[in-house]
């Protein structure tokens, strides 16, 4: 779906907005796009029906203080609007922040798996290291093999 215009605290609660009308019985889960070494069997597990009872919201927390992921088991736009608006994005404090809000909405959090998200060039060549057998590190590689690139 495309996304709407405004911040990111604004795009992402539009799209559990969104989320929540083409599927409103459905839960919902967003994923960062700077995770290249995230794969299917990593969230298979924690989102599985069998651990789904009791969850109201799903967070994935981000080496830099940020979060990679969020779901929400019952997602709605009021909710998400509450949850998201005026959390300051892409800080050290924005999982916090994040953290604050969904316990002050009463919701029972499961907390995924600690990731690198792709900021730097550091950290692209971390998560490389980390997940080698990715298409993200296989390009990685390449740029730095080419002629000129200083690795």
């Amino acid at each position: 779906m495309p996304q709407c215009t405004g911040g990111l605290d604004e795009r992402l609660a539009a799209a559990f907005a969104r989320a929540a009308r083409v599927a409103p019985r459905a839960p919902a889960l967003l994923v960062g796009m700077d995770t290249p070494q995230l794969d299917a069997a990593a969230l298979a597990e924690p989102l599985s029906a069998a651990r789904r009872p009791g969850v109201d919201a799903w967070y994935g927390p981000a080496a830099d203080g940020g979060f990679w992921a969020l779901g929400l088991a019952r997602p709605t736009g009021r909710l998400a609007r509450r949850l998201l608006l005026g959390v300051p994005m892409s800080t050290p404090d924005t999982g916090r922040a994040l953290l604050a809000r969904l316990a002050a909405a009463g919701l029972t959090v499961h907390h995924l798996d600690l990731a690198t998200d792709v900021d730097t060039i550091a950290a692209a060549r971390r998560v490389a290291a980390e997940a080698p057998q990715t298409t993200f590190a296989a390009c990685l590689r390449s740029i730095d093999a080419a002629p000129g690139t200083a690795g």
